[in-house]
């Protein structure tokens, strides 16, 4: 199976800055952007059917063991921001490509990306290649897409 950008999936979330996000200057801590892609992440597996609670079930788990994020500006507290996760690896890891934007006025605030890799619940072993399921549920997916696979 071969799947072009355009089959696989991405998501987008919106966000309102709570108050607890940000520091007495009114900017977002630089923690939390890694929690506003869990959330876009989050969008995007539930769109394959395939959130955390159903890799469990299947038998994998897929921690991250990689991320990377580039702040280029601050969001702040009130701030409504758009967070997207877009799948762009899938074959022996998951990974994924994040953006955070102005909802206004369209500004990245920042980028990221971060790799999960599939570890058998049972045996506790990671997979060198994804799993089948996986593979099923973005199969699934492109082929439920108009000129998908």
């Amino acid at each position: 199976m071969v799947l072009t950008d355009q089959d696989l999936p991405s998501a987008e979330v919106l966000i309102d800055v709570p108050f607890y996000d940000a520091d007495m200057l009114g900017i977002v801590w630089h923690g939390h952007y890694a929690k506003y892609f869990e959330i876009a992440r989050c969008a995007l597996l539930e769109r394959l059917d395939y959130d955390y609670l159903t890799m469990k079930e299947t038998g994998y788990v897929w921690p991250v063991i990689e991320l990377h994020i580039r702040y280029i500006a601050p969001a702040r507290f009130g701030q409504r921001i758009r967070v997207s996760a877009a799948l762009k690896e899938y074959e022996y890891r998951m990974r994924i490509r994040y953006e955070i934007v102005d909802d206004e006025t369209g500004n990245r605030l920042a980028k990221g990306i971060s790799s999960q890799v599939a570890v058998n619940v049972e045996s506790g072993e990671m997979c060198f290649g994804s799993p089948r399921v996986f593979l099923d549920k973005l199969s699934a997916f492109a082929g439920a897409k108009p000129g998908g696979i």
